[in-house]
């Protein structure tokens, strides 16, 4: 089975007098993990709703293997997303809301029983989502994206909420997700967990691409990626 590499071009949105995202030019690579980072309001959430086809474009593409979302055949066989853990009705449980969603993306019902094992929910699939904790929320979320056996996830601060073993348990899905030669794009604040997590780092402040590399060409010269994260944010220079 051949990768789907996420290409973004000269990707650009303009909000009145603000440019919130200007002209953003990356790539993530199957087999590989690649951290979106930028401080809040830097463009991360706009920049990921408009691969997803969420958000319209100003300007730019975005594309899985050549191909806008909109144009994928099954896109929910293909991408896995996770932009928003408030599309669950509080007062369904998480196994009703899957079944909902496998209905709805035709995918088989037997995927639902598959994900909520995957994803460590079965001690509280048959309760309500009004009752859930972030973490619990974040975990569900997940398990929705995954009920096409995407190719590629696109998650956005998929770490919140979740507990120190809960980001274990994250870090070492993603990683066996990515070995299978699956593509990964996660944005996050947790700069550390994010080291020990990503092959590749993209940096984005004030809507611009600040630095794109291997997560190895950060750290090479004994630096951490938060002090790298800090260098260019606060004084727009890679030290």
């Amino acid at each position: 089975m051949t990768g789907i590499a996420i290409r973004v071009d000269g990707l650009t949105k303009v909000y009145g007098s603000v440019r919130a995202v200007d002209d953003v030019t990356f790539s993530a690579e199957p087999g590989r993990i690649t951290g979106f980072l930028g401080p809040n309001g830097a463009g991360k959430s706009t920049t990921l709703r408009m691969l997803l086809g969420l958000v319209r474009p100003d300007a730019g593409t975005a594309r899985f293997n050549g191909r806008a979302y909109r144009d994928l055949p099954n896109a929910t066989a293909t991408v896995g997303a996770v932009v928003d853990l408030a599309a669950a009705h509080p007062a369904t449980t998480a196994r009703g809301h899957l079944r909902t969603y496998a209905a709805l993306g035709g995918h088989p019902a037997t995927r639902v029983a598959e994900v909520i094992t995957t994803t460590g929910i079965d001690g509280f699939a048959d309760r309500r989502v009004g009752g859930y904790s972030t973490g619990m929320k974040q975990r569900l979320a997940l398990a929705t994206a995954l009920l096409g056996e995407p190719r590629v996830l696109v998650l956005d601060e998929p770490s919140n909420g979740l507990d120190p073993a809960g980001i274990v348990w994250l870090r070492n899905f993603l990683r066996d997700f990515a070995a299978a030669g699956r593509t990964v794009l996660i944005s996050s604040h947790l700069l550390t967990e994010v080291q020990h997590s990503v092959d590749d780092v993209v940096l984005i402040n004030n809507g611009r691409i600040a630095w794109a590399g291997p997560l190895t060409e950060v750290t090479a010269a004994g630096g951490t990626l938060e002090e790298t994260f800090l260098s260019i944010t606060q004084e727009g220079a890679l030290r």
